[in-house]
């Protein structure tokens, strides 16, 4: 047995516990890893309250968490140039990441000069970022309304866009103004973000007005939600992770960290054990940044 964070049922953050699990044997192309840190993210408190049900199948008895960073332990047949001892971030598109052991089919090297916490804060929100830009095909030239623009997600995808060309308004609180200019985008208020002519809009927060972001955009075909349940009802895309995309999204996330070119939302770390109080502080408003559990 392993450890983990196990979801008794959906509800508040009280239906996380500290628990054991079956260790996870590695199958054919994948890699059993020992986490060092897993990141918490607003989709995990989504899924953790039954918002996503019809798109995530996690129920009673299931471990949240789409990333961490750490240590292979060991490989499955027909992995190449990989071994026990190597170190690794990995994303986890079928969740599992809030535990000591995980098996992961998708995963990136973690370069020496790239710190443990960093390594884990960055597959998710770097794929997501990468992904969603992708899907919306915007252009050097062209202007993206980016919403919840200072979260983990946001920043990634802020500074990828403008690194393209691409002119970013970033709605974002009054607070963090000076972080989306220091991103390159132009802020706006995130209370009324519609005021200027856009072609496309990122939603990365879940909780925006997503009738005037299709009203913005001149309709929901370039307007992609994340988390917002609401989005199909309104012709959004809820934007779901392609498989074969998430290798080269990571490594071309990871490279741009490595590099110095990304700079990654403020971490907090907290033992695996303090995965419901992270929860609470998330939701709360009380914590910001980037969550990370420490194993």
């Amino acid at each position: 047995m392993t450890l983990a964070v196990v979801l008794d049922a959906f509800g508040g953050p009280d239906v996380l516990r500290l628990g054991e699990v079956d260790v996870p044997t590695p199958g054919p192309g994948q890699i059993r890893v020992h986490v060092r840190y897993a990141g918490v993210g607003p989709t995990d408190l989504a899924i953790r309250a039954g918002h996503l049900k019809g798109v995530f199948p996690a129920g009673p008895g299931a471990v949240l968490g789409f990333e961490g960073a750490g240590v292979v332990e060991s490989v499955g047949d027909g992995v190449p140039n990989l071994a026990p001892g190597d170190e690794v971030a990995v994303f986890l598109p079928r969740l599992g990441g809030y535990a000591d052991l995980v098996v992961a089919d998708h995963w990136v090297r973690k370069p020496g000069t790239v710190s443990w916490t960093d390594a884990a804060a960055l597959p998710a929100s770097g794929e997501a970022a990468v992904r969603v830009l992708d899907q919306l095909g915007v252009k050097a030239g062209e202007t993206l309304l980016l919403l919840g623009a200072a979260g983990s997600v946001g920043r990634i995808a802020t500074q990828l866009a403008v690194a393209q060309g691409v002119k970013v308004v970033a709605a974002v609180r009054a607070a963090d103004f000076e972080v989306a200019r220091a991103n390159g985008a132009t802020p706006v208020d995130y209370a009324n973000p519609f005021g200027e002519s856009i072609d496309a809009v990122f939603d990365a927060s879940g909780r925006s007005d997503l009738n005037a972001a299709v009203q913005s955009a001149g309709g929901p075909q370039r307007v992609i939600t994340l988390s917002d349940p609401r989005g199909p009802q309104l012709g959004v895309r809820l934007s779901n992770v392609v498989p074969e995309g998430v290798n080269d999204a990571l490594r071309q996330a990871m490279d741009r960290l490595a590099a110095g070119d990304l700079k990654l939302q403020p971490q907090s770390i907290a033992p695996l054990g303090d995965a419901a109080v992270v929860h609470a502080r998330l939701e709360s408003g009380e914590l910001r940044g980037k969550a990370l559990l420490e194993l």
